[in-house]
């Protein structure tokens, strides 16, 4: 098995931490040295809920602040271009530092650089209800930390030249602006950053890279709120300035990921690196857009096609449509939402469908794997994506189904023309973002499973998935924390 992480004990956020979903991340490399990483990726919210109406809000109120960011401009130039976005769903714990020091970090496919907060910070939570013990980076505590000056290449390329006020000793500034009023700002700074590369199958050793990444001196608006507080923020985008640009353009490793999240028995996989198996047929990401955007030409319904307008899935300004594996649901515009909706319950007229929190929600007391069709998504290069019943419609109580397909046009006013594909879609399929060939693509897996990958010189090796959620309890039990910690003392890497 993998080297495996310490786990956190038992408390506040005891019943939280069953819902961790563990995502073992390889890294494949460039460079002679083959490189890979594993992270430990958790996940906030369940799929289930209770049959209460907090549930369905906490969902809404994720994605609500998820769109925000992904419609919103980012204040840094950072190069590819990019906006930041909250996850909300997975997040990682990272080493970083000589001596490392362990931070938690939100795993996000759609932002770009990684960021934690910093000593001093002002407006940075102390304290977080999922159960963790945050940690603010210093600097000066870190032997191996520097600070990126504004006349370095890493800020120069950032801003696309020397800034008129930069001086030799003026620091290489950032600030974040989101959509819904949370930010954050601070400086950048150069450090290691440590992770474990597989080394064989089911093995990983120690490594780390140097890295720069952004210094949080002030915190705004939800960020710093302490009921889902984290340490930061961990980009998997495109731009030159994230993690994964930066180890690539290093030869650590290749650039393209992949992600398995398994949503029948939690955990999962998230590995960077060459997936050799299983087999994904890709789709081509549109050009020069700071998210993983593609191109959908229709959808069918048990079958049968929507009847849409043939421009109304065209891409644009605020248009056009975007995977991202951080949003819970899944987000169309008001006319497919309609189209969509009439079609799932075509067969269900006698249903009566209540609403919950801006939900669309009906009893239904048998399958509805047997009862309502499948919703398929057909791409660019005749690539299709599946959607069944089990996934769109999620319990929320006993014999009490929502439909996870939003009304894009009553949530945003600036994306209400957009297609928003997220966990809802995603889930118990492997997606594989291949960034060096620019497309993206996925099969339906078995997230528990494992996968293959290989590294340049031609090996193969078998990442597995695992889930710390319950190991975590039975360690604590068993009172094997102290050899957990000793003998896998990497297990703060990402």
């Amino acid at each position: 098995m993998a080297a495996r992480g310490a786990c956190d004990p038992p408390g506040p956020g005891a019943s939280l931490r069953r819902l961790v979903l563990l995502l073992a991340l390889s890294v494949s490399a460039l460079a002679a040295a083959d490189a890979s990483g594993v992270f430990e990726v958790q996940r906030k919210f369940t799929r289930h809920g209770d049959g209460g109406e907090g549930h369905l809000s906490a969902l809404r109120e994720h994605d609500g602040r998820r769109h925000g960011r992904l419609l919103a401009a980012i204040d840094l130039p950072l190069g590819g271009s990019g906006l930041a976005t909250e996850t909300g769903l997975y997040f990682t714990r990272i080493g970083i530092g000589t001596p490392a020091k362990r931070y938690y970090v939100q795993v996000d496919t759609g932002s770009d650089i990684l960021w934690v907060n910093c000593v001093s910070c002002d407006g940075c939570p102390r304290k977080s209800n999922l159960g963790i013990e945050l940690t603010m980076y210093d600097p000066r505590g870190s032997q191996s930390g520097e600070l990126v000056t504004c006349d370095q290449q890493f800020c120069v390329a950032n801003y696309g030249g020397v800034l008129p006020s930069c001086t030799s000793t003026s620091p290489c500034e950032y600030s974040i602006s989101y959509g819904d009023g949370s930010s954050t700002a601070g400086f950048f700074v150069t450090d290691f950053l440590q992770y474990n590369q597989v080394s064989g199958d089911g093995q990983t050793t120690p490594a780390n890279a140097s890295v720069s990444f952004g210094c949080g001196a002030k915190l705004g608006g939800d960020l710093g709120s302490s009921n889902l507080a984290l340490d930061g923020i961990l980009g998997f985008g495109q731009s030159n300035s994230s993690m994964l640009s930066q180890l690539a353009a290093a030869g650590k490793v290749r650039k393209m990921f992949a992600h398995c999240l398994d949503t029948v028995n939690g955990g999962g996989i998230f590995a960077i690196g060459n997936v050799v198996q299983p087999k994904v047929k890709t789709t081509p990401l549109v050009p020069d857009m700071p998210h993983y955007n593609v191109i959908l030409k229709g959808i069918d319904v048990g079958g049968t096609a929507l009847g849409l307008p043939t421009n109304i899935f065209d891409s644009g300004n605020s248009k056009g449509t975007i995977i991202d594996s951080g949003t819970t649901l899944a987000y169309v515009p008001e006319g497919v939402y309609k189209a969509l909706f009439a079609m799932v319950f075509d067969k269900h007229q006698d249903i009566s469908v209540q609403t919950l929190q801006d939900f669309s929600c009906f009893q239904y007391s048998g399958s509805v794997d047997d009862g309502f069709p499948e919703v398929t998504f057909h791409f660019e290069g005749d690539v299709s994506l599946i959607v069944s019943p089990h996934d769109y419609l999620f319990q929320n109580g006993k014999n009490l189904y929502c439909m996870g397909f939003q009304n894009g046009g009553v949530q945003t006013k600036d994306g209400k023309d957009m297609v928003l594909l997220g966990d809802l879609v995603l889930s118990n399929k492997l997606v594989l973002y291949d960034l060096e060939n620019q497309a993206i693509g996925w099969a339906d897996y078995n997230c528990s499973s494992s996968i293959k990958i290989s590294d340049d010189k031609g090996s193969t090796y078998t990442v597995n998935a695992d889930d710390i959620s319950s190991g975590c309890e039975v360690q604590w039990r068993k009172s094997l924390i102290l050899l957990l910690a000793t003998t896998v003392i990497s297990y703060l890497m990402l």
